[in-house]
């Protein structure tokens, strides 16, 4: 169906180019995500038809089924996906671009003839297929389908060592040529080297995720969808595609600024979040549960507590997203403020389990974005604050992250919740969040404690709110 003239190709490649570069600048503020996302998701569909109007395809109905086949799956799954699995479906996702990546850089072994080509098709078999392998134990382990602790067994480095030297070994011998080959007696072994690398891969997406555990595993997301992006752009190198090797490019740049950011944003290394296990240091998740005594309090002493306050903040978390409490919030926020109450929501750069999460789910229940607030703009505000309730949040205002050197999450910048006058806590029970270790925030005299789900806990306050 090669209707359309390479020129006029080369053009529109170019208009889809920009126009995921436009969706990456869109998606870096909740007032512009929507549009950015849109401008994203046309310039995809316009590359997707480009590639069918200026290529010669075989098996041009085999295509088109597939994607039928990919189309009713996703839309469905896409619909119905909750905003508290959206990290677990972006883990999917970007595991699926690696395997796709690897897979083409198998098939292209075959018709690669430059070493330039050979090292792409090498870097994108290992590459793709960490991503792939690493991408779903990590939706394994967010799904909780497998523990979410750390898991190392003895002599685990010492096997990924070695993998990876065999990883490395098979790689050269798919970049080295046929004549070299042949003179050191391999000839003939590079489609072995090929299926090897791709093996090694699996084999180590998997031992290099298995160790991270609790908060760390969104780290690994943004880190493994930066390797997608590479790969991806490493397969545009191989096919010749500029719009892959941009586009690979651009999720491999943002997904590399962005693991730096969340690492820094929870107050540790890359290196720290993959190999921590190793050392004792990486957060582990905990499901014990504190026998210190608390100050518990009922939604109707909260209510008051909120009621008479001049100044409230609100500390959103991933309990509010799994009570899908955010309405009830936004609600009750309201009501407030339309007491005269000033109501402001500070949002930890890592609250819930992936950057822009709280954001996003506020933003559904239409909480203006102008009374959203990041860590560094709120935090001188707490002093000032008269209540500060924390809903589904912990560890983001755990004071163990100033205090408790050799904690899982010393050293991670906190909102600083214990300086206001009073802090309230909508918790389910006393455990840990998913660091595994105690909020000793908890047991402040200014901390009351309101247990329950979020959304029922929140209906409560409410309604004894408008009762005031």
């Amino acid at each position: 169906m090669n209707v359309l003239a390479p020129e006029w190709a080369a053009l529109l490649y170019l208009i889809a180019a920009v126009c995921f570069i436009l969706a990456l600048k869109g998606l870096g503020s909740p007032k512009t995500a929507r549009r950015g996302n849109l401008i994203g998701a046309v310039g995809a569909v316009l590359a997707m038809v480009v590639v069918f109007l200026s290529t010669d395809l075989d098996n041009l109905a085999l295509i088109l089924a597939v994607i039928a086949v990919g189309t009713i799956i996703a839309v469905p799954a896409s619909r119905l996906v909750k905003m508290t699995q959206m990290p677990q479906l972006v883990a999917l996702f970007n595991g699926v671009g690696g395997g796709a990546a690897a897979l083409v850089a198998l098939l292209e072994l075959e018709v690669s003839t430059t070493i330039g080509a050979f090292v792409a098709v090498a870097f994108t078999l290992l590459i793709g297929s960490i991503s792939f392998s690493g991408s779903v134990i990590t939706f394994l382990k967010l799904q909780e389908l497998m523990p979410t602790r750390p898991i190392v067994f003895p002599g685990q480095a010492v096997l990924i060592v070695l993998l990876l030297a065999v990883g490395l070994a098979s790689a050269v011998v798919i970049v080295l040529d046929d004549a070299t080959l042949a003179a050191l007696g391999l000839g003939g072994l590079k489609p072995i080297a090929a299926v090897a690398a791709l093996a090694v891969g699996l084999v180590l997406g998997v031992l290099l995720v298995l160790p991270v555990g609790g908060a760390d595993v969104p780290i690994v997301i943004s880190l493994l969808n930066a390797g997608t992006g590479l790969a991806v752009a490493a397969s545009g190198l191989v096919l010749g595609n500029t719009l892959l090797l941009v586009a690979g490019t651009l999720v491999g740049a943002s997904g590399s600024i962005l693991t730096r950011e969340m690492a820094k944003a929870m107050g540790r290394s890359v290196t720290g979040t993959l190999f921590g296990a190793f050392r004792g240091s990486s957060t582990a998740g905990s499901t014990a549960q504190s026998d210190r005594p608390v100050r518990s309090s009922s939604a109707e002493d909260v209510a008051i507590l909120l009621g008479y306050a001049q100044r409230v903040i609100v500390v959103p978390g991933y309990g509010l997203a799994v009570a899908q409490a955010q309405h009830t919030m936004a609600e009750l926020a309201s009501t407030l403020e339309s007491k005269g109450i000033e109501v402001v929501f500070g949002i930890h750069p890592v609250a819930g389990r992936m950057p822009g999460h709280m954001n996003v789910l506020l933003a559904e229940a239409n909480v203006p974005y102008e009374v959203l607030s990041e860590m560094d703009e709120v935090n001188p505000q707490f002093k000032n604050a008269d209540v500060a309730l924390v809903v589904g949040a912990n560890d983001v205002v755990n004071p163990a992250a100033k205090t408790t050197p050799g904690s899982p999450i010393y050293g991670m910048p906190i909102l600083d919740v214990a300086a206001a006058r009073q802090v309230v806590f909508l918790k389910r029970s006393m455990r840990p969040g998913f660091a595994g270790i105690e909020n000793d925030l908890l047991f402040e005299p200014q901390t009351t404690l309101l247990f329950g789900d979020a959304k029922d806990s929140l209906t409560k306050v409410l309604t004894a709110v408008k009762n005031l």
